[in-house]
């Protein structure tokens, strides 16, 4: 009797293989134009997200007063106790504080006159509060724009490979190109989105700290009109 071995074939694993994806590879595979545009986008991003958090915070700060200092003052201008309520404003770091000191420090004088003080203290600490915020904005418009001259410089690129190559070009030529368009588009959208969030989000609660100073000077005021 004889036995017949069928040979037996090892089954490769034939399963493809994941290819990872490497933003840094995208980058450098654009090229030249394409590593320094986004190298500006960076550096843009960077500007942003360090002027975006150091005003939240600062902003948040000037927010920060306790609710019954105007209470306070309320009690020691009503004695007459005008240097206890300075040193109490002089003691709060706040913009609310420092318009109550310059107001404090106009009693006396017409009203008008310490409405002017007052208004024009509050014109320098909303200055205060708004510093660099502009540069986010800048950002936030010229991001895209950059972008987009990275997409113009990428399509340059990728046509000068056609008509250099006589309508024969290769596919790895042209894709140097587009991965410039593309890529650089992408950072400009994503620069851009990002500052134009973080500055209308600076610029509402920048609004909520003027709105608290305004009120607070229209708490001032009539304190001095209340009669003695």
């Amino acid at each position: 009797m004889l036995l017949f071995q069928t040979p037996t074939t090892a089954v490769e694993n034939t399963e493809p293989q994941e290819e990872t994806f490497s933003i840094i590879q995208l980058i450098l595979d654009g090229g030249i134009g394409s590593i320094i545009i986004i190298s500006i986008l960076l550096l843009m991003l960077a500007v942003a997200l360090y002027i975006y958090f150091e005003r939240t915070f600062a902003i948040k700060a000037a927010s920060k007063i306790d609710k019954n200092f105007m209470n306070q003052i309320r009690d020691n201008v009503s004695a007459g106790k005008l240097d206890a309520a300075k040193m109490l404003c002089a003691q709060t770091d706040s913009p609310v504080a420092r318009l109550t000191e310059k107001g404090i420090s106009r009693i006396g004088k017409p009203l008008e006159d310490i409405n002017k003080a007052i208004e024009n203290a509050g014109t320098l600490e909303v200055y205060k509060l708004e510093k660099n915020v502009s540069i986010l904005a800048t950002i936030a418009g010229a991001g895209p724009m950059i972008g987009f001259l990275g997409t113009v410089i990428g399509m340059i690129i990728a046509f000068r490979e056609m008509a250099t190559s006589g309508g024969q070009a290769e596919m790895g030529s042209l894709a140097g190109g587009i991965y410039t368009a593309m890529t650089t588009t992408v950072a400009g959208l994503i620069v851009g989105i990002i500052a134009y969030i973080g500055y209308n989000h600076l610029v509402v609660k920048t609004d909520k700290v003027v709105h608290q100073m305004e009120a607070n000077a229209v708490d001032f005021l009539d304190l001095l009109n209340e009669p003695v």
